[in-house]
């Protein structure tokens, strides 16, 4: 699943997205990012709104450490396909990563 969290009020979308990776993974360092689209539709399963803001980091540099187990058990590194994933993650992955057509 991709990394998530919640805006605290005040807080801007670019703060947040720093202020959860500094909390789930410490040691990861992001250079700068910047907003690739904002999400705003109902799950269609749950009925559930979504609001999601998806950023693009240029780099991302260090380890992979938890920061806080009770929120995630594990962090790696993955290719885009062959892992299961949210509604919400499947739409970001395929949008970033769009298969290619054959030919």
């Amino acid at each position: 699943m991709f990394p998530g969290g919640r805006k605290r009020s005040r807080e801007s979308e670019k703060d947040c997205l720093r202020r959860e990776i500094k909390e789930e993974l410490p040691k990861l360092k992001l250079g700068g990012i910047s907003l690739w689209k904002e999400v705003k539709a109902r799950n269609k399963r749950s009925g559930r709104k979504m609001s999601d803001a998806i950023f693009i980091a240029r780099n991302a540099k260090g380890k992979l450490a938890i920061g806080d187990k009770k929120e995630i058990d594990r962090a790696v590194w993955q290719k885009p396909r062959g892992v299961p994933l949210t509604p919400t993650s499947r739409f970001i992955r395929d949008r970033l990563f769009p298969r290619k057509s054959k030919r």
